[in-house]
């Protein structure tokens, strides 16, 4: 598994919330930003989206938009329309003139992820992935278009599945939207794709991501082909600390998803994550997380749903 699979692993995405959004005339609503991933399919017409007071984009139909951490957006028929505040729902929303056929559909909603690493993990993703209809025909840009494809044509239908089958889409859909590559530069923030996009530090993080905390006795620098100092620099540079600091952040994330899990030992956690010992992760752990790993797995599963 490669670090952007681990890390999609780690966050357990499903379908939270999936509605359709209409809209007929002049219209637009704001909404204040929330943690969880937001996401919209246009199915008929367009809309124009304003993410964080940058300039709006238009979206036409087919388009697909995540926003894995979402922001404070705005979302309207006309870029200089009047927006009016937004309370997120899972009941299906109108916008505009009521009465009379809807000049713009979409399918919205938002997906559930796991909280405990969730900041940690958000962090390091675009703020917005936009997949327009014109894509492409290769590869994970086809799929992607059929995928959606297949989403609209299951909102238009009545089956008795429906719902069901909707939510697996949109699951598979975030996983494969997380992987899109087509993203600009500036909505690259400092973290992992920003780092993968770098051959050096891909090199290193990769090893090391294989191996937590082991490195083969070889240095993070060694395997980038690069000296220790300017390793480090570059490092910090991409990913806003030291490869140490980093590596341990991602250790206790592992860690956590575990302990979460209730399926290993603390031997076996600390030994998959590279510490000597039980008792050598368990002060790690204690340090940086402010609890031990057992009180952290019981409050854990304490706040797991029935």
């Amino acid at each position: 598994m490669d670090p952007l699979s681990e890390m999609i692993a780690l966050l357990r995405p499903n379908t939270a919330i999936s509605k359709p959004i209409t809209g007929r005339g002049r219209w637009g609503v704001c909404y204040a930003a929330h943690d969880a991933p937001g996401f919209t399919i246009i199915l008929k017409g367009a809309c124009w989206l304003s993410v964080e007071g940058h300039r709006p984009g238009r979206l036409g139909a087919g388009d697909f938009l995540l926003l894995p951490a979402t922001p404070a957006f705005t979302m309207s028929s006309h870029p200089d329309a009047v927006c009016d505040p937004g309370v997120p729902t899972d009941a299906p929303v109108r916008h505009g003139e009521q009465a009379g056929a809807a000049d713009f559909e979409s399918l919205g909603g938002s997906f559930r992820i796991a909280p405990v690493n969730a900041p940690l993990l958000l962090a390091l993703l675009p703020r917005m992935i936009h997949i327009p209809t014109t894509a492409g025909t290769a590869g994970r840009s086809a799929r992607l278009a059929r995928m959606i494809d297949l989403i609209v044509e299951k909102c238009a239908g009545c089956d008795p599945d429906r719902e069901m089958i909707l939510q697996r889409l949109l699951d598979v859909l975030l996983v494969e939207a997380l992987r899109w590559r087509d993203v600009v530069d500036d909505d690259v923030p400092t973290g992992l794709l920003r780092a993968m996009r770098d051959p050096a530090l891909a090199r290193a993080w990769c090893h090391a991501w294989r191996c937590p905390g082991r490195l083969g006795g070889r240095r993070p620098g060694e395997i980038a082909g690069q000296s220790r100092s300017a390793f480090a620099a570059r490092f910090a540079d991409t990913l806003s600390c030291g490869p140490i600091e980093y590596l341990a952040r991602w250790r206790m994330a592992l860690a956590k998803d575990a302990l979460m899990r209730g399926t290993k030992t603390l031997d076996q956690i600390a030994c998959e994550i590279g510490y000597d010992s039980a008792s050598a992760f368990s002060t790690a752990f204690r340090k940086r997380q402010g609890c031990p790993p057992g009180q952290f797995a019981r409050i854990s599963a304490a706040a797991v749903p029935v």
